[in-house]
């Protein structure tokens, strides 16, 4: 006989038939359900400080806000080739990305480097491979720039480029398939042109311009310092070349401020000049637009109209003018010791005379580094280049646009004529990267300002107008 507990467990599951069945999680309409907090997983202020930046920079985007770009800084070493006459650097083109020296030119706007279709002009040199870059495109649009000493032709393309830990993933650059004999002097493979879009000729946004406009960089600044090796002895074909740094001034290699001096236009790197003075006396130089200076790193002389220079030597006893092959120059007693300074508006900065003696032409005799120069159209009537660049820090700052100058430290100065390896081309790791935009520049760089030049002895070659002889 069945207890009472029995009883009353038997009537409960003969009216409940799913008493046994798992339970029901579906709420009935109206129902709620209650929710439970977890624990607070444990992190660290570090770990907090990183979701708390991950966070705001998800949202950001999410929600159409401005990230914040990485800006960075990078240092590329330079080669001083044949005494003074070039600095070159290197560029990475391509993926995989392969090394190319190039000359480094403010006083144009165009990247092009010699192809491996290149029929003349380019022996001996690195060449670009198109076939071997998988990102490579053929724009099938022809490519020409003309300078003093020469022309180079092509085609332009487009490609990944990279230079001191930063990469723009879409340059446009010149592929050269034929270039004037003497144009490229071996190891050099083509150029980079630091200037402005407004004349570049592949109407290309110029690879340092699309990083400083983007914020890629930390300060708005590309900079250089540039040995000396020209009264140097036993001097080897390549040697240390000095620096050029994008992103940032490097303090150790310059001493008190650096002076700025605003440019009025967007094109060449153009400043007015000022003053100029010859063994400590001022000399009569054209003003007004007459004075337009274009502070070139990729020409080795200075070059001026033909007024100015006959003022300088004038200063000079015992000067000619140059003859033959050596018009447009001027030589002078080597016995001399000729102190030439400028000024663009501030500091007057003075040219070390080992800087003004060009060369030798006989046991008396030198040639001045200083040379009559015509230019036409909007070139600017002064081309400033290595023989001054060398005895200055000297910036390009991108915003607010400007050109300054500072004394170098006794750190660059130290590098000057000591002997050592050359920097060798390295493809370093990306920091920072910008897409290049869309160009619009004109043609005014196709035609650089013509130049007189002549065959100089000792092997020395010149660098003139972006080009080099």
């Amino acid at each position: 006989m069945l207890s009472s507990l029995a009883l009353v467990l038997s009537y409960f599951l003969i009216i409940s038939p799913n008493a046994s069945a798992a339970p029901n999680l579906v709420p009935a309409a109206g129902q709620s359900i209650p929710l439970i907090r977890r624990a607070q997983p444990e992190r660290t202020v570090a770990e907090w400080e990183i979701w708390a930046k991950n966070e705001r920079e998800v949202l950001t985007a999410k929600y159409g806000g401005n990230t914040e770009k990485r800006s960075s800084t990078g240092t590329n070493l330079l080669t001083n080739q044949n005494a003074d006459s070039s600095y070159f650097g290197t560029v990475a083109i391509g993926t995989p990305p392969v090394s190319f020296n190039v000359i480094l030119d403010t006083g144009s706007s165009d990247l092009w480097v010699a192809d491996q279709a290149c029929t003349t002009g380019c022996s001996k040199v690195q060449l670009f491979n198109d076939l071997s870059s998988s990102t490579f495109h053929n724009l099938s649009q022809p490519f020409n720039i003309e300078y003093g000493s020469g022309a180079a032709t092509g085609t332009l393309g487009q490609d990944v480029v990279q230079m001191a830990g930063f990469s723009v993933p879409n340059q446009i650059f010149g592929v050269v398939t034929q270039a004037t004999s003497g144009l490229l002097n071996p190891p050099v493979s083509g150029l980079l042109g630091l200037a402005w879009l407004g004349i570049a000729t592949s109407k290309a946004v110029p690879f340092w311009q699309t990083l400083a406009s983007s914020g890629a960089w930390s300060d708005p600044v590309m900079a250089f310092q540039l040995t000396r090796f020209v009264n140097a002895s036993n001097v080897n074909a390549e040697e240390p070349g000095g620096s050029f740094t994008m992103g940032f001034v490097n303090s150790s290699l310059y001493t008190g401020t650096i002076d700025y001096q605003s440019i009025s236009s967007q094109s060449y790197w153009i400043l007015p000049m000022t003053s100029l003075s010859v063994q400590g006396s001022s000399i009569t130089i054209p003003s007004g637009s007459s004075s337009n200076s274009a502070i070139d790193t990729g020409t080795t002389l200075v070059g001026g109209p033909s007024s100015a220079i006959q003022n300088i030597f004038a200063q000079i006893p015992g000067s000619q003018p140059g003859t033959g092959n050596w018009q447009g120059y001027w030589t002078y007693p080597c016995s001399t010791a000729v102190n030439v300074a400028i000024s663009f508006g501030g500091p007057s900065w003075p040219i070390s005379p080992a800087d003004f003696q060009l060369t030798k032409i006989s046991s008396s005799q030198c040639v001045g580094a200083f040379f009559e120069l015509n230019t036409s159209g909007s070139a600017p009537d002064w081309i400033v280049g290595d023989t001054f660049l060398k005895n200055v820090y000297s910036v390009f700052r991108y915003s607010p646009a400007a050109v300054g100058f500072a004394a170098l430290s006794n750190t660059a100065l130290a590098m000057n004529g000591l002997n050592g390896p050359a920097p060798s081309p390295t493809i370093g790791s990306i920091s920072a990267s910008a897409t290049a935009g869309t160009g619009g520049g004109t043609n005014a760089a196709s035609h650089r300002w013509s130049v007189p030049w002549a065959p100089l002895v000792c092997g020395i070659s010149i660098a003139v107008g972006a080009a080099w002889m």
